[in-house]
């Protein structure tokens, strides 16, 4: 209720599909959001930490200060990702939301450090916890407010499709586990001497480490450049078989600059009728039709088909089969025909794409091929090309 009526009121006309200033505003919105609630939340705990003198409770609320640090990042980095291409930068700034989920997730590791230590020192170093029952009260209430932003962050994530966005709210969802843990401390340490505190702190930390591990090894994980969603693939795929002389697509290659901004590089298969303005015009058209329906910057390069020789179409036809009863995602293409003296077929030469790690060598591969397509003619010799998917 609460979250729909602030993207009503800072949001207005939302779609499934928001463009770069809506994303930039929801952004914004969470981000100024997060630090208005973790700040009230600081005040609220550091005022009970010193009342109640627990290293967990303090623990908590410099967990969530950091929290209103990241908003601070979460804001900065929205801003910047948004500005448009420039000199020093033409492919644009949308991967500055993924530096700013870097410093995010690196804060949130330091802080983890921080009070791991500290609670392993009141461990060994306990002191008495003044918690009373309104105390308790109080600290408990926060959780409310946690709770309402793991879900604020997880809309707005699912919305404009923001990792940075979406590490905020299971950020959120592990300060809710963390509170509850110093909950228990607090009214445990009511009846015993036992030094639950720094358990507690302990426990807090782990969960803080923990957090920000996850966030730190997904943000690292997109800089170095993760494969591109299935999905997207797919759309492309689907998006240019529909387009007048293209017969095939392979060697598809996305770089992704940001959300909905992805530079894409891949090879068409065309007839090998045309001349050469007939090719450049059919690719060209291609890449605009793309461009139309997809976040995408296309460049096409146009792989020679030949689709009227019977006797190419044969040998390709078996070779294919061959290869797709070896493995099925392997892909054949830049298929050719080498021929002997006599004008008979001698080898064929052909590009053979095949996952990355695969169990077998390239040499033990092309060995297995030229052994089932001895069937056809045990003198046929095979070329193989062998490279590897990036999608």
């Amino acid at each position: 209720m609460l979250t729909s009526l602030i993207l009503k009121i800072f949001v207005p006309g939302m779609s499934k599909t928001p463009d770069q200033k809506t994303r930039l505003r929801c952004g914004v919105i969470s981000g100024i959001t997060g630090i208005a609630c973790n700040l009230l939340l600081v005040i609220i705990k550091i005022i009970l930490a010193v009342l109640s003198g627990s290293i967990a409770v303090a623990a908590d609320a410099v967990n969530n200060l950091s929290d209103a640090g990241s908003g601070i990042i979460t804001i900065a980095g929205f801003r910047l990702s948004s500005r448009p291409p420039d000199a020093e930068h033409p492919f644009g700034h949308g991967r500055t939301e993924y530096v700013a989920g870097l410093v995010v997730a690196l804060l949130i590791v330091g802080l983890g450090f921080t009070f791991l230590k500290d609670s392993f020192i009141a461990l060994f170093r306990p002191q008495k916890i003044h918690a009373d029952i309104l105390t308790i009260i109080i600290f408990s209430a926060t959780i409310l407010i946690k709770c309402w932003l793991f879900f604020f962050y997880r809309r707005i994530a699912a919305l404009i499709r923001s990792d940075v966005i979406r590490a905020a709210a299971y950020d959120s969802l592990s300060d809710c586990l963390g509170t509850v843990v110093v909950i228990i401390s607090l009214i445990v340490a009511r009846y015993t001497d036992f030094p639950v505190d720094g358990i507690a702190g302990i426990i807090v930390a782990a969960m803080i480490l923990w957090a920000g591990g996850n966030v730190l090894k997904d943000t690292v994980s997109k800089l170095l450049g993760e494969p591109p969603d299935s999905s997207l693939v797919e759309q492309l795929k689907e998006t240019l078989l529909t387009c007048p002389g293209i017969d095939g697509v392979h060697d598809i290659i996305i770089h992704n600059y940001g959300e909905n901004s992805y530079y894409v590089t891949a090879h068409a298969e065309i007839s090998c009728d045309g001349d050469r303005f007939s090719a450049h015009d059919i690719l060209e058209n291609a890449e605009v039709t793309v461009a139309r329906k997809l976040p995408i910057h296309l460049l096409l390069h146009g792989d020679p088909y030949n689709d009227k020789n019977p006797e190419v179409i044969l040998w390709r036809s078996r070779m294919e089969n061959v290869v797709a009863h070896f493995n099925s995602e392997f892909k054949l293409y830049d298929f050719r025909l080498g021929k002997n003296a006599d004008n008979t077929v001698g080898s064929l030469s052909f590009h053979l794409l095949i996952p990355h790690q695969y169990g077998m060598t390239e040499s033990e591969i092309k060995e297995s091929l030229t052994q089932q397509m001895a069937e056809y003619d045990k003198n046929l010799q095979l070329h193989i090309q062998f490279l590897k998917s990036f999608i």
